[in-house]
């Protein structure tokens, strides 16, 4: 399978369960409304998917050593399908908010696997570039999602948004059966028990850069989770924004994200990992830190905190990536194990920073920057640390074997 066969179908696995996020946040305030709810109870519905999506993918990478990379897939996807069906009929709030859960349950198999499948095809910058690549395509997602929202808010209401997500489930389910080769041999899979799961866990807890690089992505991560939670209250209410006018703002916010996310390969080989990360953390935290300064001085009209976003999101680009691929990179013979527990420990970590920025949430602008850019700080503090722990000849010969 060629890489850009294997980004393609890999790319648009992932971008369902964003998909999922990104198509209905235009539609946030109508849900609101329509269910007789208040702003802290909808974004519960993000919470929910959140927490349950992190914590879930510590159960699909295991399985996925133990069985291969597809039939994880097949019952997650089943599973998405089925609890996108009851979002759409939900009668309450409260139902609402318990199949967003089961959606992220089924939804998580699409960050473990595909970023396993990547671990089994390549490494190094081989593994970067194809990661890039995949971000390309789950791209259309924070760009063309909340447009799609918007759309299917003029012709119906907020449950046609679930409706065409189930079909899009169902499509993916197809694409996983006639597209995607089995990528893990059977000689190379490791037996799911409570032994193999203990040392394996102990290996990565004990890793400092393995859990470094993790919360390093993982508190960026969490920065792009509070926007996603909080944006379109904040462009809807405060700047009295229409759907498709949240949506095209967020488009633009996200466009910084995934275009930069390209460079990450290239500039790795041209400058080294290690620069790439710190660089990137210095500006993300930089470029918040600026944006939330100017907020506290009444200055953050819409178009400031559209470009500065669309700053600190660019440099995050780099961040995600590059930190995921590098903890991977060691750990090859658990490379689902890996990849369930960062994911989880990011995905929580994303959920408690959307649930403690609801604390405070007024509508405004201010608290929601305020959370992004103590996100970016917590980034850059741990990348400052993890990257004087991680020895550079090390990192180099990881990022560029012989």
């Amino acid at each position: 399978m060629t890489m850009f066969r294997a980004a393609l179908i890999l790319g648009l696995l992932s971008a369902v369960g964003p998909f999922a996020i990104d198509t209905y946040l235009p539609a946030m305030p109508a849900i609101t409304a329509a269910l007789g709810t208040d702003v802290a109870a909808t974004q519960l519905t993000l919470t929910a998917y959140f927490v349950a999506f992190g914590v879930v993918q510590l159960f699909y990478g295991p399985w996925s050593d133990q069985v291969g990379r597809k039939m994880p897939l097949y019952a997650g996807l089943v599973i998405f399908t089925a609890a996108t069906v009851g979002c759409a009929m939900a009668p309450g709030i409260g139902w609402l908010i318990a199949f967003r859960a089961l959606q992220g349950v089924g939804g998580a198999v699409l960050m473990v696997v595909p970023r396993a499948v990547i671990r089994d095809m390549h490494t190094g910058p081989q593994a970067t570039r194809l990661m890039a690549l995949v971000m390309l395509v789950i791209s259309i997602s924070p760009m063309l999602a909340p447009l799609a929202g918007s759309g299917l808010l003029a012709v119906g209401d907020w449950r046609l948004i679930f409706w065409v997500l189930s079909i899009a489930a169902v499509l993916s389910l197809l694409l996983t059966a006639t597209a995607l080769p089995e990528t893990l041999a059977a000689e190379k899979r490791v037996p799911v028990n409570i032994s193999n799961l203990w040392q394996g866990s102990k290996i990565l807890f004990r890793d400092p850069v393995f859990m470094g690089l993790t919360f390093i992505g993982g508190f960026g991560f969490a920065s792009f989770m509070v926007f996603i939670a909080s944006a379109a209250f904040v462009y809807s209410g405060q700047f009295g924004l229409s759907a498709t006018g949240f949506s095209l703002a967020f488009a633009i916010n996200a466009v910084g994200f995934f275009a930069a996310s390209q460079a990450a390969g290239p500039l790795g080989e041209k400058l080294g990992v290690l620069r790439v990360i710190r660089l990137a953390a210095l500006g993300f935290a930089g470029f918040s830190g600026l944006l939330l300064l100017v907020g506290l001085s009444g200055f953050a009209s819409l178009p400031v905190i559209v470009a500065g976003l669309f700053c600190a999101n660019a440099c995050l680009g780099l961040i995600i990536p590059t930190t995921m691929v590098m903890a991977l990179d060691p750990h090859g013979e658990i490379a689902g194990l890996a990849s369930s527990l960062g994911g989880t420990l990011q995905m929580v970590t994303g959920g408690v920073m959307v649930a403690f920025t609801g604390l405070f949430f007024d509508g405004t602008a201010v608290p929601m920057i305020a959370s992004i850019a103590l996100c970016a700080a917590l980034s850059l503090a741990l990348a400052l640390r993890t990257l004087r722990v991680l020895d550079p000849r090390a990192a180099e010969a990881v990022a560029n074997p012989k």
